[in-house]
């Protein structure tokens, strides 16, 4: 995501730091580049002029240009402010003291919204261990009702639906009656929306909002739709008043001009984002883990926050435990290939990381299809033989090419990586230094 935009920024920001000095004309060339970088990505021309202006004090004002290091500050200073811009600090749902918390969802027909309420509905389940309910109030969208019940049912949550033939506030004021009745800890709004912002749709979210008086109102914005999700959010804004932005498909936005805008524009934070089309691929939004990803800083917390999630605390200590006595077989590294893939797209993992991305990214693509492969030679080893690889000679290999529809030379490949990461392993797990050049050699 903000691809485009993060090329341009970390460009810029890389002939800053390569100078050894810097002059005032320095960072007046830098802050044009920035300027035009932000105006490209779609961000609220207003926002880029203020934003702009901020660094530009600051970098005169604190001394920056007479330091020892003044690009490094200049960095420092960009990523402070990208991340105010943002929002600063991280925050979340405000739950109410008596359940159950009514959160009414609210945005434009097309957001995403009726997915989007899906997935709030599992991560609340996931992250705080809710029992989550979610109403069906879109009564005229074709198919929403059953998008709701098919999606909602999917991520294991109560889905309280009257059809389409009665009144959204209705259905409302229904739907929390049953939650209350059955003690459901949230109660999750899918209202309709509209092509666009009318009289109509105004005054049937603030009867709903009247009927539930809900604890938080997300509006779902379309970050894709760059400059105009931000007059959705600005138009929202001043006509129902909503308390965070949902961004929805987030991981498709390559300029960024929604979520570096809306903020500054309607001063309503974002607190989640879409990244996926997988109901799984949603998270809080984090303004400044997002700046130093855009920056090309990493997002190592993220990172961990999803390897944490796949793999629970005993069987982290077995691994380690594995590990260290060289007991590491293909059954685990079956599992450990299964984990990662379940923590979302690699080429999305690696722009975590710090130094992959930008101009980075473009020159490492990730195949997933040979994650595929691998994991389709592993399947066709037998039990015994994913235990003692050493078995697998002649004909066993000629079998597992046939079994995983790949060849003999992919599976001798395969278990000769494999031996070279036991031998790494067993080196580290006597607490020496592996050679990593003879591994390298080996390996060609």
């Amino acid at each position: 995501m903000f691809d485009t935009l993060s090329e341009k920024l970390q460009a810029t920001l890389a002939d800053v730091r390569s100078r050894g000095t810097l002059t005032e004309a320095d960072v007046n060339a830098a802050m044009r580049e920035i300027r035009l970088a932000l105006l490209e990505a779609d961000v609220n021309f207003k926002v880029v002029k203020s934003f702009t202006t901020t660094v530009k004090e600051r970098c005169l004002g604190s001394d920056v240009l007479g330091q020892l290091n003044p690009g490094q500050q200049v960095v420092k200073i960009v990523n402070e402010e990208l991340t105010a811009l943002m929002g600063g600090s991280s925050a979340g749902i405000a739950f109410a003291s008596r359940p159950p918390t009514v959160i009414l969802m609210a945005g434009l027909q097309g957001s995403g919204k009726t997915t989007a309420t899906a997935k709030l509905a599992r991560f609340l389940m996931q992250e705080h261990g809710s029992s989550v309910a979610v109403a069906a109030c879109d009564v005229y969208r074709p198919a929403a009702v059953d998008q709701l019940v098919k999606v909602g049912g999917q991520v294991g949550a109560t889905v309280y639906e009257q059809g389409t033939d009665r009144d959204p506030v209705d259905i409302a004021t229904w739907a929390l009656d049953q939650a209350k009745r059955e003690g459901k800890d949230v109660l999750i709004v899918d209202t309709a929306g509209r092509l666009h912002i009318d009289e109509t749709l105004m005054n049937e979210l603030v009867s709903i909002r009247k009927a539930v008086k809900p604890t938080t109102v997300l509006l779902v914005v379309d970050a894709m739709t760059g400059q105009d999700a931000v007059n959705v959010a600005e138009q929202f804004a001043s006509a129902v008043a909503f308390d965070g932005v949902l961004m929805s498909k987030l991981d498709g936005d390559a300029r960024g001009g929604a979520a570096l805008s809306v903020k500054a524009v309607t001063g309503k934070p974002i607190l989640f984002a879409s990244t996926g089309e997988k109901l799984d691929q949603f998270e809080r939004f984090h303004p400044d883990r997002m700046a130093q990803r855009i920056l090309g800083m990493g997002d190592v917390l993220s990172f961990i926050e999803k390897a944490e999630a796949q793999i629970g605390e005993d069987e982290a200590k077995e691994l380690e435990r594995k590990l260290r006595r060289n007991e590491f077989t293909f059954e685990d590294f079956l599992s450990q290939l299964k984990m990662m893939r379940k923590m979302g797209p690699l080429q999305s993992l690696l722009g975590m990381i710090p130094g992959f991305q930008g101009a980075t990214m473009k020159n490492v693509k990730v195949d997933e299809r040979e994650l595929d492969r691998i994991e389709a030679i592993v399947l066709s080893m037998t039990p015994l033989e994913r235990r003692r690889p050493d078995l697998i000679k002649g004909s066993r290999r000629l079998r597992i090419a046939r079994g995983s529809g790949t060849t003999v030379q992919a599976v001798n490949q395969l278990v000769k990586q494999f031996a070279q990461m036991q031998k790494l392993m067993k080196q580290l797990g006597k607490g020496k230094m592996p050679d990593l050049q003879a591994l390298m050699r080996q390996g060609r």
